[in-house]
């Protein structure tokens, strides 16, 4: 009886946002009762889903912002980031598109992180990084947060994210790269998986001192870590390293 009494309003939650919704709600139109004029991004982010996540807010067929207040009767449709196109000429709120990928991830995503670096994503990472520094940081360097905490997400201050749906680093991976549409963007042997610097070719009489006496009789090509130093040769870990990479160019070509 109480839901009866008060407002009511539409909504409906479009392609990937129904990964936050649960099964009743999904891929179809429910109703959401509030009292008063709760804004929209309220109302989205009361039934689990990020604005940050959301790109484009329909109310009875006209687009709006996230502050716009709900009415009684609305239809609201919501639909997810569209990254790869410019939509900005039907769409009134501050999320543009982002075409300089560059990551910071939560202390969560440790594996994820070695795995972007390895394939040529630039990715901040540190394993004791609060949510107000990753947030930051974000700002700061335009950069995208990746995460597993839907509560950063919410966060009114961030302006640019993507939620990991899997629990899995090597699909994780994946699920970013067809997110962002990277598939043409993978390179090898281009950042550091250690510290994110950039790496460099470097000649061997350079590091000779810093080498294992198998590494400098078997060895002679060599890359270097502009950043760390890490130093980096075809041994068995880089063979994995370059299979891998491999195996993901074939899997998007």
């Amino acid at each position: 009886m109480e839901a009866k009494s008060k407002k009511q309003a539409e909504l409906r939650f479009y392609e990937e946002l129904n990964d936050f919704l649960p099964p009743a709600k999904k891929k179809c139109s429910f109703i959401y009762y509030f009292n008063g004029n709760p804004s929209v991004k309220d109302a989205i982010e009361s039934n689990n889903v990020p604005h940050i996540e959301v790109d484009l807010i329909v109310v009875n067929g006209k687009p709006v912002t996230f502050d716009y207040l709900l009415q009684e009767g609305d239809r609201v449709a919501v639909y997810p980031v569209f990254e790869s196109f410019d939509i900005s000429e039907t769409n009134p709120s501050n999320n543009q598109p982002l075409r300089d990928i560059k990551f910071v991830n939560d202390v969560h995503l440790g594996k994820l992180t070695r795995l972007l670096r390895m394939t040529g994503f630039n990715t901040l990472y540190r394993n004791n990084l609060e949510d107000d520094e990753i947030i930051r940081i974000a700002l700061e360097q335009q950069r995208i947060i990746l995460t597993r905490d839907l509560g950063i997400l919410k966060n009114k201050r961030v302006q640019k994210g993507y939620f990991i749906r899997s629990q899995q680093p090597k699909e994780q991976l994946r699920e970013v790269i067809l997110r962002f549409q990277l598939q043409n963007s993978i390179k090898f042997l281009e950042r550091c998986i250690t510290c994110n610097g950039t790496i460099e070719e470097t000649d061997k009489s350079l590091i000779e001192t810093y080498l294992k006496p198998g590494t400098q009789k078997y060895f002679d090509e060599f890359f270097r870590c502009k950043d760390c130093g890490k130093i980096y040769w075809e041994g068995s870990h880089f063979s994995k390293m370059k299979k891998f990479y491999q195996e993901l160019k074939n899997e998007f070509e």
